[in-house]
Order: structure tokens, then sequence, then C-alpha cells
């Protein structure tokens, strides 16, 4: 996968999955792609409508991604599945490092592409499920400028009272976000081990910091 197209699904990632993933516990007995309908609406014409994020403020953007997105994905099983088998081999410690080492670096990554929002618009596709399933996959594209993109997402339905329905994966232009860092958290695994993912991760993330 090249740089220009790991580009691309960065943006197409934040511009449509920031819009996605926006408000948590309201959509508890609403269905997923109701839930990412309303989410993608809501998100895209707050956007639209922050002048500081438009001016390219970072912190608000940041902020947005941390308070809106975050808190409708289920991080640890993004995590855990990203980093494979190797996973369960890992300490508490470990783990728990590896899941905030990941965050931030999603999170930057949102951050970074909500700056391109402009006139996009989301349309969901009918979605093919039965009332008793647990895991669905909704389809959108998005549509602006240029072809449209096709942007899918898994959701699994939580159990207990008032959690809902959660992201766990992404899918852009045939490629499954949790499976392209696979392949790649794998090599750093079988070179140096899990506490030598750790340690490229926050390196990336610090050097990422450091160009804001």
């Amino acid at each position: 996968m090249n740089a220009r197209f790991l580009r691309h699904l960065l943006t197409v990632l934040l511009v449509c999955g920031s819009s996605l993933l926006a408000l948590p516990v309201r959509a508890a007995d609403e269905a997923p792609d109701a839930l990412i309908k309303r989410l993608s609406t809501d998100v895209l014409d707050n956007i639209k409508a922050d002048k500081s994020i438009q001016a390219g403020d970072y912190s608000r953007i940041v902020a947005l991604v941390d308070s809106k997105i975050m808190p409708n994905v289920d991080f640890q099983r993004m995590t855990s599945a990203a980093v494979g088998p190797a996973w369960r081999k890992a300490s508490p410690e470990q783990q728990k490092r590896l899941q905030d080492e990941f965050k931030i670096l999603l999170v930057r990554s949102y951050a970074g592409a909500l700056t391109q929002v402009s006139d996009q618009t989301i349309m969901v596709r009918p979605m093919r499920a039965a009332v008793e399933d647990k895991e669905v996959v909704v389809r959108t594209e998005i549509k602006g400028r240029g072809d449209a993109i096709q942007l899918d997402y898994r959701l699994e339905k939580t159990p207990g009272a008032g959690t809902g329905w959660k992201i766990y994966n992404l899918n852009v232009l045939g490629v499954w976000l949790v499976e392209t860092y696979r392949s790649q958290f794998a090599e750093e695994i079988n070179a140096k081990g899990i506490d030598g993912l750790i340690a490229t991760l926050a390196e990336r993330n610090k050097a990422n910091a450091k160009k804001g």
C-alpha cells in the first residue's frame, strides 16, 4: 500500500469516520444505519460551522475527535484485533500501553483529516441485517468533489443498558483499517516484540506531535 493511498485512506476515514461516530449513549435502541446517518449529519454540520477547525485550530480538532468519536468506538476490540495473536500474550500493562498509543495515533490521524471537510455529504445505503444480529456492516457513500467514495463500518451491539452500537472497524476502497494496521504491527512484533511495537508507536506519536 503506497503512501498516497494511505493519505487518501486517512482523509476519507476522517472526513466520514468522524461524521459517523459522533454521539454516544443516546442511540442505545437506535438501528445502526439510522445511528450512522444521524451522527454523520450532526458531525459534518458541526465541522462546517466551526470556523476554528476550518482555520486549522489543531487543539480544537483533537478535542472534537476525542470527545465525539472515540467514545463510540470499541477501542479495546479494535486494538486487540490490530495487534493480532500477540495481544493475548501481552501483559495487562503492555495491553494498556498499546491501547493508549494506538488511540493517540488514531486521534491525531482523524484530527489531521478533519480540516479537509468542506461540502461532502453522506448517503447511507440500505442495510441487510436481521433484528437479532449483534454485528452488522453499514455501507455509506461519500459524495463531494470528484468520484463518490464507498466507506463501510462494522458495528457490534454491546451488552448492557444504554450502550448500544459501537464501531470496531472501517473499510475504505476495499481496505479494512484494522487489517491494514495488523500487517504493519505484525512486522514490528516479529522483529522487536510487543515492547518494540509499543516503542515504535510512541516514537511515531512523538514525531507527529512535533509536526503539529
